[in-house]
C-alpha cells in the first residue's frame, strides 16, 4: 500500500501530508506507477491556480517566495510549493536550499513545501514537475507556487508551467539587450525589482518600462514592482499584482486556452519523454549492428534511427 497510487491519493486528499509527500516522490520517480497517478489525478484538475517565481541566481527569489507565501496565508489561502533546486551530482535529487530558506513556513499546516531536483533539464522544470502540481491540484491545493532554480538565459520555460509569471531582477541587472536575450519579456506577467533598496533600482525600472514602451501590445502590461523581501516591503503589491492578473485571465478568457497550450507543450514532452525511454531500452543484435554501420559510414545516424523505431 505504501506506494499505491490510489490509497496514497485517497490520503492525501484528507489531508495525510506523509501520504501527500510520498505521492510526490512517486512522480519524481517516474515509470509505470507515475504514470498511473497522472490518470487518476487528471480528472480533477483545473483548480489550482499556479505562480511561477523565475529569475537569475541570487536574485532572491526563494526569500521574496518565502514572503508571497506568508501573504497569502494572511489571506488564509492554502499554498503548496515546489521549490525547484540544483540536482545533486551524487544521488540526483535535491539539494534543498530552498526549502531550508523556507523553514519559517515548516509547522503551518496550510503550508506545504517541497523541493525537487531539475534532474539536470537545461529550462530547470524536469516532466516530473508538471505533473507534481498536477497531484497537488488533485489532493486540493488552490494555489501552486513554482520557484525555480535560477539558470541564468535558459530560465524560461517555468512560462509553460504557470498561469502567472513573476520575473525577479534586481538593481544594476542587465540592460535592454541582456533582458530580451533572456527571454524574459516574453514570459513576464509581472516584473519585480527585489532588494530595491540598493543602488540603481530606479534606473532598473526605467529600463524596463522603457522596453515593455517598446514592446507591449497586448491588452496586459507587466507591472513593474519594488520589493525588499527580508522586510516584506513591497509584498502586498505583488500579491494584488497576482490577483489582477488572475482577474485579466479570467475576464478576457485567456486563462483556458494558456492552460490549453502548456498542456499541448507538455504532450509533446511527455512523448519525447517515452520514446527516450524506449530508445534507452533499444538494444541487443539490431543496435550492435546499426552503430557499427553508422560508424563504417554506411548508412547516416537518422536513418539508422529510424529503424529501430516502430513506424
Amino acid at each position: 500500500m505504501a506506494d499505491d497510487p490510489a490509497d496514497l491519493l485517497t490520503l492525501a486528499r484528507s489531508g495525510d501530508r506523509p501520504a501527500l509527500a510520498r505521492l510526490l516522490t512517486v512522480v519524481e520517480r517516474g515509470g509505470p506507477v507515475a504514470r498511473e497517478l497522472g490518470r487518476l489525478t487528471h480528472p480533477d484538475g483545473g483548480q489550482a491556480y499556479t505562480v511561477g517565481v523565475t529569475g537569475s541566481p541570487g536574485a532572491g527569489k526563494s526569500t521574496l517566495t518565502n514572503a508571497l507565501v506568508r501573504r497569502i496565508r494572511a489571506d488564509e489561502g492554502r499554498v503548496a510549493v515546489l521549490a525547484i533546486d540544483p540536482s545533486s551530482p551524487f544521488s540526483g535529487g535535491a539539494i534543498l536550499g530552498d526549502r531550508v530558506r523556507m523553514s519559517d513556513h515548516a509547522t503551518d499546516e496550510g503550508v506545504f513545501i517541497r523541493s525537487m531536483a531539475t534532474r539536470g533539464h537545461l529550462g530547470g522544470l524536469s516532466l516530473a514537475t508538471l505533473e507534481a502540481v498536477r497531484a497537488l491540484d488533485a489532493t486540493g491545493w488552490p494555489w501552486v507556487v513554482i520557484e525555480t532554480v535560477g539558470v541564468g538565459q535558459v530560465e524560461v520555460e517555468v512560462a509553460g508551467a504557470a498561469d502567472t509569471t513573476v520575473v525577479v531582477v534586481n538593481p544594476g541587472w542587465g540592460d535592454a539587450v541582456q533582458a530580451n536575450k533572456a527571454g524574459l519579456l516574453e514570459i513576464a506577467d509581472v516584473f519585480v525589482i527585489n532588494k530595491a533598496d540598493r543602488p540603481g533600482a530606479d534606473e532598473t525600472r526605467r529600463d524596463l518600462e522603457r522596453m515593455l514602451d517598446l514592446t507591449g501590445d497586448g491588452a496586459w502590461r507587466p507591472p513593474v514592482l519594488a520589493t525588499s523581501a527580508p522586510a516584506g516591503e513591497g509584498v502586498d503589491e505583488l500579491w494584488q499584482a497576482v490577483l489582477d492578473h488572475r482577474v485579466h485571465l479570467t475576464d478576457t478568457g485567456e486563462l483556458g486556452p494558456r492552460r490549453a497550450a502548456r498542456v499541448g507543450d507538455e504532450l509533446v514532452r511527455i512523448v519525447a519523454a517515452l520514446l527516450l525511454e524506449r530508445a534507452q531500452g533499444t538494444g541487443g543484435p539490431q543496435l550492435d549492428e546499426l552503430a557499427a554501420a553508422v560508424a563504417r559510414r554506411e548508412v547516416d545516424p537518422w536513418s539508422a534511427a529510424a529503424r529501430l523505431l516502430p513506424e
